[in-house]
């Protein structure tokens, strides 16, 4: 499907997304979680070096926009880029920084 294909609705969603994957601290929560990692909150506070209010709160929002999703195992709650071509966007997104 084209970009040019998708619908009003759908166009939006896609804004939100970027939107949402814009801010630095969800961008670099997305880059700890490619190609298929799962981390728990304590784990992404601890790589990012931010405090766990403030990590809940950026997981939050990219879970509510549709590009990470979650899952118990045991008392943790795994958070995980729900589709992998979201992977290739920030891959893209980094390589496109370097330049």
């Amino acid at each position: 499907m084209e970009f040019s294909d998708l619908q009003p609705r759908e166009v939006d969603k896609a804004v939100n997304m970027i939107k949402a994957i814009s801010h630095p601290m969800r961008l670099a929560i997305l880059a700890h979680l490619q190609d298929g990692k799962k981390l728990n909150v304590t784990e992404i506070r601890n790589l990012l070096q931010i405090e766990q209010s403030s990590t809940s709160h950026h997981l939050g929002i990219l879970k509510d926009k549709g590009i990470l999703t979650s899952s118990r195992q045991g008392k943790s709650t795994l958070y995980y880029i729900r589709h992998k071509n979201l992977t290739k966007l920030v891959r893209c997104i980094s390589e496109c920084a370097i330049d």
